[in-house]
């Protein structure tokens, strides 16, 4: 067995958007960016 290779976070993070993408699709971020506008 190989040792994991240690990810970062900028590599971490992009595997969460990547995966948040395939569940919700790409309205959800239009959506929650209209959402974040709207607080301000």
């Amino acid at each position: 067995m190989s040792p994991e290779k240690e990810m970062t976070v900028r590599e971490a993070g992009k595997k969460g958007g990547e995966t948040v993408k395939k569940k919700y699709g790409p309205e959800f971020y239009t959506r929650i960016g209209r959402k974040g506008g709207e607080t301000v």
